[in-house]
C-alpha cells in the first residue's frame, strides 16, 4: 500500500515538473530570439550613370559573361571581411540579398552594357541563343573588406575568342577602394562596388582594343549574322552545359 502510494507520488511530480518547465523553456526560448538582433541584407551596386541609363536595344558587340569563381570561403550568405593576419570574419548579421556570385555578374553586365554600348550581353550559364563575339571568364582571388579600412578585389581574368577557345587577353588586377565614414557595412558594400566598377572600366577598355571577330564571310560579325556551324555548336553547347567551360586556369597556364 505504501509503496503504491509512493509510486503514485513520483509520477504526479514527474507531471507537475513537465508541466512547469515547458512554459521556462518556451519564455527562455522566446528571450533568446528577442535578444538577437535582426539580420540585414545587401547587394552590389552598378556604378551610377549605368544605373540611371535608359533602355538599350542590340549593339556592335555580343558578350559573354563567366563562369565566374569565388573561393570556397567567400561563397557563403554572410558578408566575409579579412580580420588580422590570417583570420576571417564572418558576419551572421550582414548577409548578401542572394549570391555573391549572382550580385557579382548582375553588376558586371550592368556596367559592361553601359561603358561598351550593348544590351547583347549573355550571362552563362544560360539557355539564350545567338552569336557572341568574346567571352570573359574570372576567378575572384580576394573580393572583401580589410582590417585598413579598405575593399579589395583581386581578379584574374580572361578574354576569348568563343569559337576558338583561344585568349585574346589575359590579365591579373587588384582595386582598392577606402571606406567612407562611418565604415560600416554598408559603406563596405559601396567600396566593393566601386571596386568592381573599377574593374569592369578596366575590361571595356581591354575590349575596345580587341579586333572584332571574322564571319565566314571575312567580314566583322554583325549583329544577327552568324559564324560557322562549330561556332554555333560551341555556343549553344556552353549555354546548356553540354560542351566544358572554358578553364581559364589551364589557359593562364598556357600562356605564362
Amino acid at each position: 500500500m505504501n509503496r503504491a502510494r509512493t509510486a503514485g507520488r513520483r509520477r504526479l511530480g514527474i507531471v507537475l515538473h513537465g508541466i512547469w518547465s515547458r512554459p521556462l523553456v518556451w519564455m527562455l526560448a522566446v528571450a533568446g530570439c528577442a535578444g538577437s538582433p535582426p539580420s540585414t541584407f545587401f547587394s552590389l551596386s552598378p556604378l551610377p550613370a549605368a544605373a540611371g541609363q535608359g533602355a538599350m536595344t542590340g549593339g556592335a558587340l555580343g558578350i559573354g559573361l563567366g563562369p565566374v569563381t569565388f573561393p570556397a570561403f567567400l561563397d557563403r550568405p554572410q558578408i566575409v571581411s579579412r580580420d588580422a593576419g590570417n583570420r576571417l570574419a564572418v558576419d551572421e548579421y550582414n548577409r548578401w540579398g542572394g549570391t555573391i556570385q549572382d550580385d557579382f555578374l548582375r553588376v558586371w553586365s550592368e556596367n559592361l552594357s553601359y561603358l561598351v554600348g550593348t544590351s547583347r550581353i549573355l550571362l552563362f550559364p544560360s539557355e539564350v541563343r545567338y552569336p557572341l563575339d568574346f567571352r570573359i571568364t574570372a576567378d575572384i582571388l580576394t573580393f572583401e573588406g580589410t582590417p585598413g579600412g579598405e575593399a579589395v578585389l583581386k581578379v584574374r581574368w580572361a578574354v576569348l575568342d568563343p569559337m576558338l577557345e583561344q585568349a585574346l587577353a589575359v590579365h591579373e588586377n587588384t582595386y582598392r577602394q577606402p571606406l567612407r565614414p562611418p565604415a560600416d557595412q554598408a559603406a563596405l558594400i559601396a567600396a566593393m562596388s566601386a571596386t568592381l566598377g573599377a574593374f569592369s572600366k578596366d575590361v571595356a577598355a581591354v575590349l575596345r582594343t580587341l579586333p572584332k571577330p571574322l564571319s565566314t564571310s571575312g567580314q566583322p560579325v554583325g549583329w544577327g549574322e552568324e559564324r560557322t556551324p562549330t561556332f554555333q555548336r560551341l555556343t549553344f553547347g556552353y549555354a546548356l552545359g553540354f560542351v566544358p567551360q572554358p578553364n581559364l586556369r589551364g589557359i593562364l597556364a598556357q600562356t605564362r
